[in-house]
């Protein structure tokens, strides 16, 4: 069994941009059940960003004839502040389950984006204004389970 190509998909690399909660609902479903090493997140203080590693499955190539994944950068801007809950984040075998993000505004354009992790992890990240991003940064390929994760 030889890897997915993007010649075989139905599209290109994602690449989205969400400016409002609405558009991280957009993130969301895309990346629902990423799952990445707990090491492959970063914050740097200084430039105030937040950006994970991740393996996504892909759910726009759903019903193709197998199951693909591809590694995407997930990143947030203008991060303030970065909490973890239920999960070392130290850990490097540890592998984290996305899913879902959602955003709750506070006053003037800053809010809280959270991030759900399988097994009550969460991370919240405190915003100055949401500006998040999602980009495929390798060629698909086949899923080790060639199966769509699902939920009970």
């Amino acid at each position: 069994m030889s890897d997915a190509r993007f010649e075989d998909g139905m599209d290109k690399p994602l690449r989205l941009i969400a400016f409002d909660a609405e558009d991280l609902q957009v993130l969301s479903a895309m990346t629902q059940d990423a799952v990445w090493p707990a090491v492959q997140m970063v914050w740097h203080i200084k430039e105030r960003r937040f950006a994970v590693l991740l393996n996504r499955f892909r759910w726009e190539a759903r019903g193709t004839s197998q199951a693909e994944r591809v590694q995407s950068v997930l990143s947030f801007e203008d991060v303030k502040a970065v909490q973890t809950q239920g999960f070392d984040r130290t850990d490097p075998d540890l592998i984290l389950s996305l899913l879902s993000i959602t955003f709750t505004p506070a006053t003037d354009g800053t809010g809280a984006c959270l991030l759900t992790l399988a097994g009550d992890g969460a991370i919240r990240l405190e915003v100055e204004a949401l500006e998040a991003g999602l980009r495929d940064v390798t060629r698909p390929y086949a899923s080790p389970t060639n199966r769509a994760p699902s939920h009970d």
